[in-house]
């Protein structure tokens, strides 16, 4: 059997049909054939459990980031924004407050707008146990940075405490159980001219013990220091001594300018052995502690024996007369250099010196002129009220610093 070489086998495959090519245009056959991108597939390892995962976590943290960052933010602005107070105000934060309730109380004393904003705030800042309770003053539109600033360090208000010169032990301690803002009771009166005269700072809450102790700590360190300070030849052996002295100088006068003046005065006599005549010691063993007659000192009084009358006994009485304070307790260790022996109320609020007997008994006669004047105007006023006749007619009606004042001592007898 011969085969031509164009008749093809009975197995053999079809010949392939010739590619048809489509007619184009001029322009189109310029242009290049476009080949269609490669199918891309995704890598084994792109598929991975693991990359899923951690594609997955950074994409959280990214998400928590932003979160956080945000938060972080809005709490930023509103711990320092203002806050709602119109003016400056005192808030008492009590003992045993929890985060919440403290967050109420500024709330409702107008400090904070929103308390779950000042607890959030207190905790990201690990400050709740930092916060004190006490007494405090909030500026005005203090912001949320500042009110927990003011609670953790403490910035309790102070209160002043002031104790004038002159009070008796019995006066002081009356005083500061009339003061609201102390604490406790006294379980005694203090010694008298135990304690310094002064104005003290305090915290609400403070004991009354607490500050009797603090009194007399402050007395013990300047008699300390003054007495060392002492001139050389005062007649006076102890400290003790030096502080009765210093309460007579003390009620005696309230003007700073005579303190010395009157101490010299006083000194002198003891050195020539000369009774004090001081009748604020008359007035003080008549009445003890509580420090004031009330009237003028009659005539009756001056010669009355007591252990503190100075017109009776000699020398200085057994103990102070009232709490001296630091400017008294100077002058009487360092009295003024002069002779003077007496002096009177002059009527203007101060004392007439003198060295003598006779120019003391000229300052008498003015201060008696006056007061007889002083008497005949209130007689000629409607409703004035005559004089008590057992009344001393040489006692002062001049005003002083306090109404428990002497009366102008050491007059002629």
């Amino acid at each position: 059997m011969t085969n031509n070489d164009n008749d093809t086998g009975a197995g053999a495959p079809p010949p392939p049909e010739p590619r048809r090519i489509a007619p184009r245009s001029p322009r189109t056959a310029l242009e290049p054939e476009r080949v269609p991108p490669p199918v891309r597939r995704r890598s084994d390892k792109a598929r991975h459990p693991v990359v899923v995962v951690g594609n997955a976590i950074f994409t959280l943290l990214v998400l928590v980031t932003i979160v956080i960052g945000g938060v972080l933010w809005v709490g930023n602005s509103r711990l320092t924004t203002p806050g709602p107070l119109a003016e400056d105000k005192v808030v008492l934060v009590p003992r045993g407050l929890g985060l919440r309730d403290i967050a109420d109380l500024l709330v409702s004393e107008g400090v904070i707008d929103q308390p779950l904003t000042f607890v959030g705030a207190v905790l990201v800042q690990k400050a709740r146990d930092d916060l004190k309770s006490g007494e405090y003053m909030f500026q005005k539109q203090a912001t949320l940075e500042d009110v927990i600033g003011t609670l953790k360090d403490g910035k309790v208000v102070q209160h002043s405490l002031t104790l004038a010169e002159g009070l008796t032990s019995e006066q002081i301690v009356a005083k500061l159980l009339e003061t609201d803002f102390l604490a406790g009771n006294i379980r005694e009166i203090p010694r008298e001219g135990s304690l310094l005269p002064e104005t003290y700072k305090v915290v609400r809450g403070t004991s009354r013990d607490q500050v009797i102790k603090r009194m007399q700590q402050a007395q013990r360190s300047v008699l300390q220091d003054v007495w060392e300070r002492r001139v050389a030849d005062l007649p006076l052996r102890t400290p003790d001594q030096l502080v009765v002295l210093a309460s007579i100088i003390e009620k005696e006068t309230g003007i700073p300018e005579e303190r010395t003046r009157i101490a010299a005065v006083f000194v002198n006599r003891l050195k020539q052995r000369m009774r004090l005549q001081s009748d604020p010691t008359i007035i003080y063993g008549l009445v003890g502690g509580k420090g004031t007659l009330g009237r003028p000192i009659m005539k009756s009084e001056i010669e009355q024996p007591t252990p503190y009358n100075t017109y009776v006994i000699d020398g200085l009485p057994p103990g102070p007369i009232a709490n001296p304070g630091r400017a008294a307790l100077e002058a009487a260790a360092n009295p003024a250099r002069t002779r003077e022996l007496y002096f009177v109320a002059d009527g203007s609020g101060g004392h007439a010196f003198a060295e003598n007997f006779s120019q003391h008994q000229r300052n008498v006669a003015k201060l008696r002129a006056l007061e007889q004047s002083q008497r005949d105007g209130a007689q000629a006023s409607p409703g004035a009220t005559p004089a008590a006749d057992d009344a001393e007619d040489t006692a002062s009606t001049t005003p002083a610093r306090r109404s428990d004042r002497g009366n102008g001592s050491t007059r002629a007898r």
